[in-house]
């Protein structure tokens, strides 16, 4: 063989060579980017927490009109693999975020006045939520502070709503409402509260109140000036101090933020019920592994019996998790 000859093959192996450190390189990369990718595109869990949730409203016994008015919503946001040329896993079939919503809001102002107040609080949210274009989801460390500045922010703007309305209608001045909302996440519960509506979480067989009341009473609670038990004798419990509306133009919105666990029972409602049902009551019946339904019904006939003296309206709510929702 001549020089030319050695000289060609050794070009010849050089090339061979590279090529075969490219397609090494290559399939490394592919192996990487498959890696890579697929927990990106993995389905998030909230859609596989199962929520069994009913809610009720009443009139009362006394009342001809209902102030109350409540929500019950599934807000979603899908994806659906229709055709692709891709691996089988790279992208999901279908991948679903579900968040449950419920909303209890109490009206105030007299005549039609409430009911159009708490109405209005409710739509009015409604459509501030549907002009976001990004809605978010996660209610992790990344995305809960934007979420609840949002929360507070729209709240805030329903009760400037409201106020805008009454200027406009001297039928309406001065109406206002309370609002207590929650909102699940997967694990998480996001609470929004105005007024004197309650949230409670009953867990493990204790009843855990969510929500602070806006009143004149509990003011005086948290200033030591009023005993904690004398509340529901005090002449001051219905008097608020805080409310979307009314001569307030500046609220104060209560966001709070828990971890959900299986088996937790979430309750909303507004004062008709509470003024006629007392906390062991509502433990006892969220304790009794009924439905959510059937929870809503006791509820509601046990404040009726109760003498019903005010509109009544209650939410129930039962979480579930399967072991991989974190």
């Amino acid at each position: 063989m001549n020089r030319d000859q050695e000289s060609s093959k050794s070009v010849s192996r050089q090339l061979e060579d590279c090529a075969h450190e490219r397609s090494l390189s290559a399939h490394t990369e592919n192996e990487s980017v498959s890696s890579d990718v697929r927990p990106l595109v993995a389905a998030r869990p909230s859609s596989l927490v199962r929520v069994d949730v009913s809610g009720l409203t009443h009139p009362g016994h006394v009342r001809t009109n209902n102030e109350d008015h409540f929500l019950v919503t599934r807000a979603t946001r899908a994806l659906e693999t229709m055709q692709t040329s891709l691996p089988a896993g790279d992208v999901p079939d279908r991948a679903d975020e579900v968040n449950y919503v419920m909303v209890v809001a109490d009206g105030m102002g007299g005549h039609a006045a409430g009911e159009v107040a708490s109405r209005l609080t409710i739509s009015a949210l409604v459509g501030l939520a549907l002009q976001i274009p990004d809605w978010i989801f996660w209610a992790d460390a990344e995305h809960a502070p934007e979420m609840e500045r949002r929360t507070r922010e729209a709240v805030q703007q329903v009760g400037s709503m409201l106020i805008e309305r009454g200027d406009q209608d001297a039928a309406l001045r001065g109406m206002g409402s309370t609002l207590t909302a929650a909102r699940s996440c997967g694990r998480d519960l996001l609470i929004v509260h105005v007024g004197d509506s309650r949230a409670y979480l009953f867990r493990a067989g204790r009843l855990e109140r969510l929500t602070r009341d806006h009143t004149y009473a509990q003011m005086l609670v948290d200033a030591g000036q009023l005993p904690p038990g004398d509340v529901t004798l005090s002449g001051f419990r219905h008097v608020l101090i805080n409310a979307l509306g009314g001569s307030a133009r500046q609220v104060e919105v209560d966001v709070d933020l828990l971890r959900l666990e299986d088996g937790d029972r979430l309750l909303l409602c507004s004062d008709g019920l509470t003024d006629g049902v007392d906390d062991d009551t509502i433990a006892g019946t969220l304790g009794a592994g009924l439905p959510s339904g059937e929870v809503c019904h006791r509820l509601l006939q046990r404040a009726l019996d109760s003498g019903g003296h005010d509109n009544i309206t209650v939410i129930a709510a039962t979480f579930g998790f399967p072991a991989r929702v974190t």
